[in-house]
């Protein structure tokens, strides 16, 4: 290879990885856009951590809590099912009607991992059923202004918190999550 071509090598690539980087991203054939497409790599990412970890915490520790007046192992992971379903609901998103009504008094591990498991396919549909036009539209969440995409964006913040209380909960009862091993 001669000199110039060495040199012009790494240009050229340069050139290709940021064309690629700064053309508008879409999923493959799902029309929709890169925000979508990045919440949903995010979401799968927490959803498969949160149920991994979920999974590997023994059923008896479900009921191990830090402290008095503290949510359980299984109260956590209810709330974080809970979340999904309220925080859809700013979306338009009703939870489905037959869920339980207090769901932080589930204490069977397999009732709380389908829980979860039906919580994170309500918030998957939630944002497939939205138009990337919807996405920009406003909403009034907890008394503040936001749009549809905000409130995409607070649900991966309530689920990444509750991810490490769950990861610390688990460290503190011997458990290592599954995917730091």
């Amino acid at each position: 290879m001669t000199t110039l071509k060495k040199r012009l090598l790494p240009l050229v690539l340069l050139a290709i990885c940021t064309s690629v980087l700064a053309a508008p991203q879409q999923g493959p054939g799902n029309g929709k856009s890169a925000f979508r497409n990045e919440f949903l790599a995010n979401l799968d990412d927490v959803q498969e951590k949160i149920m991994e970890l979920a999974t590997a915490v023994p059923a008896d520790k479900y009921a191990w809590r830090p402290g008095g007046g503290v949510r359980s192992i299984g109260e956590v992971y209810m709330h974080i099912a809970g979340g999904n379903y309220f925080l859809a609901t700013f979306l338009g998103k009703q939870a489905p009607a037959d869920i339980p009504r207090d769901l932080e008094k589930i204490t069977d591990k397999q009732s709380i991992l389908g829980e979860l498991r039906r919580s994170f396919d309500h918030i998957r549909a939630a944002s497939m059923s939205a138009s990337d036009a919807d996405l920009e539209k406003g909403v009034q969440m907890f008394g503040a202004k936001t749009s549809q995409r905000g409130v995409f964006v607070t649900m991966l913040n309530h689920l990444h918190e509750h991810l490490g209380q769950s990861i610390a909960y688990a460290r503190m009862n011997g458990v290592v999550p599954p995917w730091s091993r």
